[in-house]
């Protein structure tokens, strides 16, 4: 049974004040998640971008995403995959910047994953579909 996990979860896994802190750093240390490429990116620019409240170092901000996703299977889309998400967004709901988090649960779709692991529930309810992964809050 994998588990995709979103940016929300690694960055409330670098976080000991948050109040996910705990169950988030449960789910990344489950032998069966997942992430999509773009979680890291997202999770360094909210490192370093300071809507944290405080920014971090990037050399900082790149150990520690290496280490709290170290062991986690790292999805990417190709093109085609992403042509065809943008295909499916009216059809889906899906306008402007919801198309990251489409693309997430697209990637979780592509990894075979039974959940989608966010602590943005309702950003990604919005666009689901049955036979979707769950939407699932850890």
């Amino acid at each position: 049974m994998s588990l995709l996990v979103d940016t929300s979860v690694i960055v409330s896994a670098l976080r000991p004040d948050d109040p996910d802190f705990v169950a988030c750093c449960a789910i990344l240390e489950r032998a069966d998640r997942c992430i999509f490429v773009h979680a890291l990116n997202e999770t360094f620019a909210t490192l370093t971008g300071g809507s944290l409240g405080v920014r971090v170092a990037p050399d900082a901000a790149a150990r520690l995403i290496c280490e709290r996703t170290a062991g986690c299977r790292v999805v990417t889309l190709d093109a085609e995959d992403v042509l065809e998400a943008q295909a499916q967004a009216r059809a889906r709901g899906v306008r402007g910047g919801a198309i990251y988090d489409y693309l997430h649960l697209v990637a979780a779709r592509k990894a075979g994953a039974v959940a989608l692991c966010t602590l943005n529930t309702s950003d990604f309810l919005a666009f689901h579909r049955s036979g979707d992964p769950e939407i699932r809050r850890p």
